[in-house]
């Protein structure tokens, strides 16, 4: 390992045990073929096989450890609430009962059901009755024909465009309090206020394309920070079908696509570089990311990567909600940049909320703090091995980097030092280009790059 964050000398990259580990397995005469399948809605699946010792030749801690992470890393990089396994038993058994309740990924396994209204299993199969791969691709219209809404509903602020024939003929923002509103009849009458402001614009709607912070199956809201204060009564009744109620009752039946706002980040990267093998990564209150794939189009996963693991060191900061360590919340977000500074003797006014003390970090970096810019330089460090780590389940040609850790001289040290990283530790990746779009780009083109997602047949 060349690069140290020197405010976290006990960062444990991930990518790192996992390449330690296939080499060490390579070198064994004897070794076995591990097939694990996470299934999700609609039976869309994704496999991943990896090589290990074999069961019982006194590393089966070893195959455990890294196993664990892999599984844990494709639950919430795909999604999906069934895990088959294939080609150990002892991996299996363990694994069976990590998401079992009381067990270890229980958060993991009870989130994931929710989501996909379906019951979490584990189950142990031969390697030849593996589920056959089915892959989901969700095709956006590249050529933008017709007249469209596309609409990204914010945290802070709701935008709209009115698209007609790929031309943007209106765009709007308006501030907005969606987290802080327990009635859905706020969230249900603020879309449908952008939506129709956008219509007004157009002579008819063909398509409505959504971008959303969240989970979304089938269009439908599964989990979504915007309805955070919505009893759960109330989100089951009225907010589930909330964008496609409004599609259906006030602009016919139209074609409809809601996608993760992390997804639609992508592909607003994907229309301004004119390429695909996209990954973007936001910054902000937690890790956000979203993927444009090898054919330009959408994959239907999580890319939850605030829950996916990146360091292995089992002794660092554990993420509140999942009870888990090492996970990208804690080094891709406001809370990295706060555990860093407390690390290097900032000190802060505990008054202040998350957002205000990344702020007061900001500011120190701007007038010249040398611990400020030191932060800011180990979450590059940080970067630089996700990205590799990424690397293994995504085909990455671009990194977007997005979201307010990124803002201002933090975001270039952060940039400067993940590509510094990434080629110099991981030559074979070198291709991989990082870069961050400009503020106008990232505020305009999420909501023209939702109105691209439906097809108009």
């Amino acid at each position: 390992m060349k690069y140290v964050p020197s405010l976290d000398k006990n960062f444990t990259p991930l990518i790192l045990k996992l390449h330690d580990f296939q080499k060490k397995v390579k070198t064994e005469a004897s070794k076995q073929q591990i097939v694990i399948c996470i299934e999700r809605n609609d039976g869309y699946n994704h496999i991943y096989k990896i090589n290990t010792f074999k069961d019982h030749s006194g590393h089966d801690e070893e195959n455990y450890g890294i196993l664990e992470r892999i599984i844990k890393t494709l639950l919430w990089l795909v999604g999906g609430f069934k895990i088959y396994i294939a080609g150990s038993k002892a991996i299996y058994e363990r694994i069976f009962a990590d998401y079992q309740p009381g067990g270890r990924r229980e958060f993991d396994a009870d989130f994931l059901a929710k989501a996909y209204e379906n019951p979490f299993s584990v189950h142990f199969v031969k390697l030849n009755s593996i589920p056959a791969s089915k892959p989901q691709s969700i095709i956006f219209d590249a050529n933008v024909n017709g007249c469209r809404i596309g609409f990204d509903a914010g945290g802070s602020d709701r935008k709209v465009s009115a698209v007609i024939d790929g031309e943007a003929v209106y765009s709007e923002e308006v501030a907005w309090l969606p987290k802080l509103n327990s009635d859905p009849q706020y969230h249900y009458d603020g879309i449908l206020d952008s939506m129709k402001r956008a219509a007004s614009y157009m002579p008819r709607v063909d398509a409505i394309g959504v971008s959303s912070a969240g989970i979304y199956v089938d269009n439908r809201i599964m989990a979504a920070s915007l309805f955070l204060k919505v009893p759960k009564a109330e989100f089951d009744l009225h907010v589930k079908n909330m964008y496609i109620d409004i599609a259906k009752n006030k602009f016919g039946d139209v074609p409809l696509v809601v996608a993760n706002d992390g997804d639609v980040s992508a592909l607003a990267g994907a229309i301004e570089l004119k390429d695909n093998q996209i990954l973007g990564l936001a910054m902000g209150t937690s890790e956000a990311a979203g993927y444009v794939d090898e054919n330009g189009n959408l994959k239907g996963w999580l890319s939850e990567l605030a829950f996916v693991p990146v360091d292995f060191n089992p002794n660092s900061l554990v993420d509140e909600w999942s009870g888990d360590y090492g996970c990208g919340v804690k080094y891709f977000s406001q809370d990295s940049v706060i555990k860093l500074a407390k690390a290097g003797g900032i000190v802060f006014d505990e008054s202040l909320s998350l957002a205000q003390k990344l702020k007061f970090v900001q500011k120190l970096n701007d007038e010249g703090n040398p611990v400020a810019n030191e932060i800011f330089e180990n979450i590059g460090i940080y970067l630089g091995y996700a990205i590799a780590y990424y690397a293994e389940f995504y085909q990455i040609k671009h990194v977007l980097l997005l979201g307010r850790v990124v803002s201002g001289k933090g975001g270039d040290s952060i940039l400067r030092v993940a590509k510094t990283v990434l080629h110099d530790e991981f030559p074979e990746l070198k291709s991989i280009q990082l870069s961050m779009p400009d503020e106008m780009s990232r505020r305009i083109g999420q909501s023209y790059a939702a109105a691209c997602l439906p097809i108009i047949k």
